[in-house]
């Protein structure tokens, strides 16, 4: 796996536990603000990660792969949990 993936991927596994922690935990009215603050939490640590790493070439691709695959990730939740909010 490249350096790129591997500094990705965590914060995509983060993304998914969340949303599924959101589904079996949050009440059905809070799910969206919930999942808004899944999706808040995996931009701070995309930055945490990809600032932590000691290669600065490509920093933008790395983050723009990692917030893009999280709101990916969030918008299937959000698709998953609102018949269940109606």
């Amino acid at each position: 796996m490249t350096s790129r993936f591997s500094s990705i991927i965590p914060v995509w596994v983060v993304v998914a536990v969340g949303i599924l922690l959101v589904g079996l935990l949050a009440p059905h009215s809070g799910y969206f603000g919930w999942l808004a603050i899944v999706l808040g939490a995996s931009v701070l640590l995309t930055f945490i990660v990809q600032l932590a790493l000691s290669q600065k070439e490509g920093l933008v691709l790395r983050m723009m792969t990692s917030i893009g695959g999280a709101v990916a990730l969030v918008a299937i939740g959000t698709a998953v949990l609102a018949p269940l909010v109606a």
